[in-house]
């Protein structure tokens, strides 16, 4: 696992000083690496016995794959049956078993802490405590880094990133917000922040396939709703813009996931100031990011 680099966007007349937080260079190419590491290092021999399971679009399927690979553990990962083909690829390689599901069925297996009956511990990608902690060594990298940051942009998948982040920060005395950033086609944060409550949200399969779900998890909400300064859901036009900003003219390659931050802070409205935009990942299909690089919607 990587401590990963905090670099800025050198680009004049962006809203803010915007950094990037290159989480897309670890290496499974995103920053699930940390959490799942956590969580297994905890578990110990004994609770990995029977080997380990996850629930995950890919992401946090590569690093319960890598981590478990280390450890000479068998690992399994659930997927929904749109996980693109660089995900499943790297799961392969990794030495994983892939189960491939309908969302639903796949949104089942988060809500329900595992499947009945299957054995293995089930490290859940998003609502693990140590899960989390892992991911909130992201923010005290970034408080080493620039400690007087004013913003810190996270994209929102079920929270255990941003939420992790935030806590870190709260609990290092920082004083940045922390905002979760969503896509139109899949904001149920969004949804939820201004219903005062989970609610059901649409949601739309599209190639930012590392966020976005019909609902926020229901033990989530006390969570993002108390750690959260806010969310900012971006057009699939605007990622998509993005990803093709970090490649051209920061040599960054970001999956959709990792470009929603720079899409909202590149629309203003995250404000001005020191502002961090965490790629959270870098596991893009060569053909979707052609089909971007070359000006299309995938």
């Amino acid at each position: 696992m990587l401590r990963t680099p905090l670099v800025r966007l050198a680009m004049e007349g962006v809203p803010a000083e915007i950094h990037l937080k290159l989480e897309n260079l670890q290496p499974i190419g995103s920053f699930k690496l940390r959490g799942a590491t956590n969580a297994m290092a905890l578990a110990g021999p004994d609770g990995l016995r029977d080997g380990v399971y996850t629930a995950s679009a890919g992401n946090m399927a590569q690093g319960v794959a890598w981590s478990a690979r280390r450890l000479g553990v068998a690992a399994t990962a659930i997927v929904p049956d749109h996980a693109p083909e660089a995900k499943l690829s790297a799961l392969a390689r990794l030495g994983a078993r892939v189960e491939k599901v309908p969302f639903d069925e796949w949104w089942q297996v988060l809500v329900e802490h595992g499947q009945p009956g299957r054995e293995g511990l089930f490290l859940h990608p998003v609502c693990d405590r140590a899960v989390m902690a892992g991911n909130g060594t992201i923010g005290l990298e970034i408080l080493e880094d620039l400690p007087d940051v004013e913003t810190v942009l996270v994209p929102y998948g079920g929270g255990g990133l941003s939420c992790g982040i935030a806590a870190a920060l709260r609990g290092s005395g920082a004083r940045a917000r922390v905002i979760a950033c969503e896509v139109d086609t899949a904001a149920p944060l969004s949804a939820a922040l201004a219903a005062g409550r989970p609610v059901p949200a649409s949601y739309t399969a599209s190639f930012v396939d590392g966020i976005g779900a019909k609902s926020v998890l229901a033990e989530m909400w006390p969570l993002a709703s108390r750690l959260l300064d806010g969310a900012l859901s971006s057009s699939l036009a605007d990622v998509a813009a993005a990803v093709r900003l970090l490649a051209e003219r920061a040599h960054v390659v970001s999956e959709g996931a990792g470009a929603a931050p720079l899409a909202a802070a590149l629309s203003g409205r995250a404000g001005k100031g020191k502002t961090v935009c965490v790629v959270s990942g870098g596991n893009i299909d060569a053909g979707v990011l052609a089909r971007i690089l070359s000006g299309e919607m995938p």
